[in-house]
């Protein structure tokens, strides 16, 4: 069964290939679910059930299981392939995954019923992305998190992430737009709760060269386009909005 639709755009080939390398597992997914872990305010919940939207090949299932030991782990994504990809890779790591193969933008969960819910590169793939938000919304938990990294248009609009990779350009946002996206929709989050990494590979004009060869140095914070922002908001309890 085909899950894709207009409301999500495919990954290229190549886009296909880098989900399963060393690069992306190590320097993107570890370094996001490593910060997204340091960004809560309060203890994570213990055996959560925790939902991967946009799960790709599963090659974050052992990462989660390692920094939130999940009762209960859930995968969707819209792409049958990389849900061929994930069974395959729960079964390398001795994970029991449930899998569903549907959009974001409609998901076929009941309400109230994810503790955690990690979102990592996928919003800018997707059309409908207030109806996403509406729907993680929808499935969290009262007290319940979105663990929530993406790139920012910065990153996604450059000749080389756009040679690479496809997207929707329409719907691309700056951090500043996610972070309000998120806030709109009723979660909650302090500056505490998040980090905008500026890592090498998210720089994508030239990868961090310059500053490996000592040519410039990095702009701080304040100063630059970010490319990278990772925030942990949380559906606030029923009776706090």
């Amino acid at each position: 069964m085909n899950y894709l639709s207009d409301k999500y755009v495919e990954e290229t080939r190549f886009g296909l290939w880098f989900l399963r390398s060393q690069i992306w597992q190590h320097y993107v997914l570890r370094e996001a679910i490593n910060d997204l872990r340091g960004l809560f305010s309060d203890t994570p919940p213990a055996d959560p059930v925790l939902l991967d939207a946009g799960c790709g090949q599963g090659k974050s299932f052992p990462l989660l299981r390692q920094a939130f030991a999940p009762a209960r782990l859930i995968g969707v994504d819209a792409d049958p392939h990389s849900l061929d990809q994930s069974r395959e890779e729960a079964a390398r790591q001795g994970m029991a995954v449930e899998l569903i193969g549907g959009d974001c933008a409609s998901l076929d969960l009941p309400d109230a019923s994810i503790d955690l819910l990690f979102c990592h590169q996928t919003f800018h793939h997707l059309v409908e992305q207030e109806q996403a938000l509406a729907e993680f919304y929808r499935v969290l938990k009262p007290g319940g998190y979105l663990l929530f990294a993406e790139s920012t248009e910065a990153y996604i609009d450059t000749w080389v992430i756009r040679w690479l990779f496809r997207h929707p350009m329409h719907v691309q946002k700056s951090a500043a737009q996610y972070l309000q996206m998120i806030r709109q929709q009723g979660f909650e989050f302090t500056e505490k709760n998040v980090s905008y990494p500026y890592l090498w590979w998210s720089r994508a004009k030239d990868f961090g060269l310059l500053e490996l060869l000592g040519v410039c140095k990095p702009k701080p914070f304040g100063q630059r386009e970010e490319t990278l922002v990772n925030v942990v908001a949380r559906k606030p309890f029923e009776g706090t909005v």
